[in-house]
């Protein structure tokens, strides 16, 4: 049986993502994995092998579930990037954003609950299927990672 080196895979695949961009212009579709593992290991998540939430986060003594997405920021992007579609069926209580630099690593980690989510979609004559912008989610959210904004970010 082979045993995998998960971080390093994830380093790997954020060079390879990176070195792609670079040379086509496109972006290879590995953020959402990224954003998975980064948010576990960044903010110690119990992670779930569950389609309709992916990891638990406790707080004082309780669990809630949570949904995680992951968005890059490129250096003269679209300037109304866009959250991926909330998944508003699904059993979550809050949403994490992991928002990523042009080389693929984690700058923030935005919280936000689903209250939040549902009363914001809910008066967003423009949102697109649960969809929100960037700017919009952070606005709404607390910043979770890092928590002092002297802090190392992870290097891989």
């Amino acid at each position: 049986m082979t045993t995998y080196n998960f971080e390093q895979i994830m380093s790997q695949t954020r060079r390879l993502a990176a070195q792609y961009r670079n040379a086509t212009g496109q972006s290879l579709p590995v953020t959402v994995e990224l954003a998975r593992f980064d948010a576990v290991h960044l903010l110690g998540l119990k992670e779930l092998a569950d389609a309709e939430s992916e990891a638990i986060w406790v707080e004082a003594g309780i669990e809630k579930r949570v949904q995680i997405k992951g968005r890059v920021i490129f250096p003269g992007g679209k300037s109304r990037q866009r959250v991926g579609q909330m998944n508003l069926k699904a059993p979550w209580d809050y949403t994490l954003l992991v928002i990523y630099n042009d080389e693929y690593q984690p700058d923030a980690i935005y919280r936000a609950s689903r209250e939040t989510i549902e009363q914001v979609l809910d008066t967003g004559s423009n949102n697109k299927r649960g969809a929100m912008t960037v700017a919009k989610f952070k606005a709404i959210g607390e910043q979770v990672w890092p928590a002092n904004l002297n802090d190392e970010h992870i290097s891989h």
